[in-house]
C-alpha cells in the first residue's frame, strides 16, 4: 500500500546519519553531569529499596547502614495486611488504564484538528488551549467535586477518571510533532484518496510513536500517582487508589513503621517502572531520530 511504503521509506532513510563526536572534554563534563543526575534520582530509589528490607530500629541507627544487616520480607506481609492493596491495585488499574487512555485519543484527535483542520476562529482556540495550561489542577478541584456531586458520581469511576479524562498538554505536544511531519507523506496519503481518519490512523500516528509513546508515559505515571483528586472524589476503602493506600501506613502520632512504608511504597511503583523500561526503547528512538533530522 503506497502510504505505508512512504511511512517504511522514511523511517529507513531516517537511521542513515552519522553521529559526530564530542571533544574529550564536553564528552567527562557530559559524563559527569550525568554521573550527578543519576546519583540524585538513584539514592533515594536505593534508599526505599534497602530500608524495605530493614528493621525499624536499624534505619534509625546512626551512623546509617546502606545495606541491610540482616534483611527480611516481614515488612512486605505488613503492608499488604495493613490496607486493602489488591483493591487498590485493581481501582488504579481501571482509573489509570481509562483516564491514560481517554487523553491519549481526546489529545491525538483535537491535536490533529489543530494541525491540519481549518475551521473559523482555530487560532483564539489555540490561545485558549495554551490559557488551560496556565491553570493549577487544584484551582478546578472544589468545581469539578461539585459537578460529579450533582450528576450522582461521587465515589465512582467515573467521578474520578470523567474529570481528567482531557489535557491541554497533551493535545499542545501532539500538536507541535503533528506540524514537523513532512507534508510530501501527508500530500501522498491524500493523494491516494485517504481522508482525515485515515491518514490519522496510517500515517500521522505511525509517524509521530515516539511523542504519542512519550505523552502516554507521562499520562500514566500521573494517573497512577494521582493522590489528592482520588482523596476528594471517593469516601470508601472500596474506591481507594494506591496512593491513598500508603497514606494509611503513616502514623500521625510519629510512630510510624517506616520499613512498612518503604515496602508499601514499592507496590505503587513497581508497575510503573515495569512499563517506563518497555517504553524506553521508543522514546530513545524518538530522540535518535530527532538528533540525526536536526
Amino acid at each position: 500500500m503506497a502510504i505505508a511504503e512512504d511511512v517504511t521509506i522514511l523511517r529507513t532513510s531516517s537511521s542513515g546519519g552519522r553521529a559526530s563526536r564530542l571533544p574529550l572534554r564536553y564528552a567527562l563534563l557530559s559524563y559527569g553531569l550525568m554521573l550527578l543526575a543519576l546519583l540524585a534520582m538513584g539514592l533515594p530509589m536505593y534508599w526505599m529499596v534497602a530500608a524495605a528490607f530493614k528493621e525499624n530500629s536499624e534505619i534509625y541507627q546512626i551512623p546509617v547502614t546502606w545495606v541491610p544487616h540482616a534483611p527480611t520480607l516481614e515488612n512486605f506481609g505488613r503492608a499488604w495486611r495493613a490496607a486493602p492493596f489488591g483493591r487498590y491495585y485493581l481501582n488504579t488499574i481501571i482509573t489509570t488504564a481509562l483516564g491514560s487512555g481517554a487523553e491519549i485519543v481526546l489529545a491525538t484527535t483535537s491535536a490533529y484538528a489543530f494541525a491540519f483542520l481549518r475551521f473559523p476562529k482555530k487560532e483564539w482556540f489555540f490561545l485558549l488551549l495554551l490559557a488551560a495550561l496556565m491553570v493549577p489542577d487544584q484551582v478546578t478541584i472544589l468545581t469539578n467535586y461539585l459537578t460529579i456531586a450533582r450528576l450522582g458520581w461521587v465515589d465512582t469511576y467515573q467521578g474520578i477518571i470523567v474529570p481528567g479524562a482531557a489535557v491541554a498538554y497533551g493535545t499542545f505536544l501532539l500538536r507541535q510533532t503533528f506540524l514537523s511531519l513532512p507534508r510530501e507523506v501527508l500530500d501522498a496519503a491524500r493523494v491516494d484518496g485517504a481522508g482525515h481518519l485515515r491518514t490519522l490512523w496510517s500515517v500521522v500516528i505511525p509517524l509521530s510513536r515516539p511523542a504519542l509513546v512519550t505523552f502516554g508515559l507521562i499520562s500514566i505515571v500521573a494517573k497512577w500517582n494521582n493522590f489528592l483528586w482520588p482523596l476528594v472524589a471517593t469516601n470508601t476503602q472500596e474506591m481507594r487508589v494506591l496512593p491513598i493506600g500508603i497514606y494509611r501506613l503513616l502514623d500521625q502520632e510519629g510512630t510510624t513503621q517506616w520499613g512498612t512504608v518503604m515496602a508499601g511504597t514499592i507496590f505503587v511503583v513497581l508497575p510503573v517502572l515495569i512499563v517506563f523500561l518497555w517504553a524506553q526503547k521508543h522514546i530513545v528512538e524518538g530522540i535518535a531520530a530527532g538528533a540525526v533530522k536536526g
